[in-house]
């Protein structure tokens, strides 16, 4: 009996060492990510071109960059916070999660190239909503298959999970819209509006005891 217990002692402690290395190489991802987007913003003063039109589309496209992989590290730190152990399929989405933060610079970089704007302004978008559908991902994985969070909230868990798949069909919708299929963008937004309602709904529920 005290064999087996000291087993599973074993088990939860390596799979917590686990755990920190993963939290320590996130956080490092998301620091360097947001360090580049910021030296990947290079504006040049054309002719004709005053001091503000040269920096605004730059300054703006990295505040909201700051601003969408801050959220996105925020909803990890949430993730995390939660978890008791990580597996080796979550540890993998985990790592896709990383490569698309990672990547961000770059497609900055192209979001701010003047040749391709609106071009730019699809990629950026898709970029954005393919990371936070990988988070999605990764909290429906280690939620509700793995199990990995056994303390939150059942109901909690489920809230979380519409927001985070709210979130990528509102920018995907966007993306849609800026290539002219309205249609398609406007069934995305249809769709996330209808989690957002559902979500509220769980939200009263929860707060009310029903």
């Amino acid at each position: 009996m005290n064999r087996h217990a000291e087993e599973a002692g074993s088990d939860r402690s390596m799979g917590q060492r686990h755990l920190e290395r993963l939290v320590m190489l996130s956080d490092g991802i998301f620091a360097i990510a947001i360090t580049l987007s910021a030296i990947e913003i290079r504006p040049e003063l054309k002719p004709g071109q005053t001091l503000w039109q040269a920096w605004s589309g730059a300054l703006t496209v990295y505040f909201l960059s700051f601003l969408l992989i801050g959220v996105i590290w925020v909803g990890h730190r949430r993730i995390v916070s939660h978890l008791r152990d990580i597996d080796g399929v979550g540890t993998a989405i985990n790592l896709l999660l990383l490569s698309l933060v990672a990547l961000m610079p770059v497609v900055i970089r192209f979001a701010l190239d003047d040749a391709a704007r609106d071009l730019g302004f699809v990629v950026y978008a898709a970029a954005i909503a393919v990371t936070f559908a990988c988070m999605a991902a990764l909290w429906f994985h280690v939620a509700f298959v793995a199990r990995l969070a056994p303390d939150l909230e059942p109901r909690l868990a489920r809230i979380w999970l519409l927001e985070m798949i709210a979130a990528p069909l509102i920018i995907g919708a966007m993306a849609f819209y800026q290539l002219h299929l309205r249609g398609v963008a406007l069934l995305l937004t249809l769709v996330a509006v209808a989690l957002w309602i559902v979500k509220g709904w769980m939200e009263y529920r929860r707060k009310h005891g029903n």
